[in-house]
């Protein structure tokens, strides 16, 4: 989730390889495209670029490894 911290500088919006964030105020990411860049990369992109670090793990939408890796899979047919 993103947090009100958020400055809309939408330097995490092209790091999303499911397009799961969206402008808003403050942006927002949606929790059934958010893979946590697992079965990309090792880490949430959109984390790594954030200059204010506002994007923390939703309480509200925990997932396993496994459980985004098979999101993962249903978005992109792999």
């Amino acid at each position: 989730m993103i947090t009100d911290e958020c400055i809309e500088c939408g330097a995490c919006i092209s790091e999303c390889p499911n397009e799961a964030i969206s402008e808003g105020e403050p942006y927002v990411i949606n929790p059934d495209l958010c893979t946590e860049c697992v079965g990309f990369f090792d880490s949430p992109q959109c984390q790594e670029v954030c200059p204010v670090d506002c994007i923390i793990p939703d309480p509200d939408h925990e997932e396993t490894h496994d459980q985004l890796l098979e999101k993962k899979k249903k978005i992109h047919g792999e």
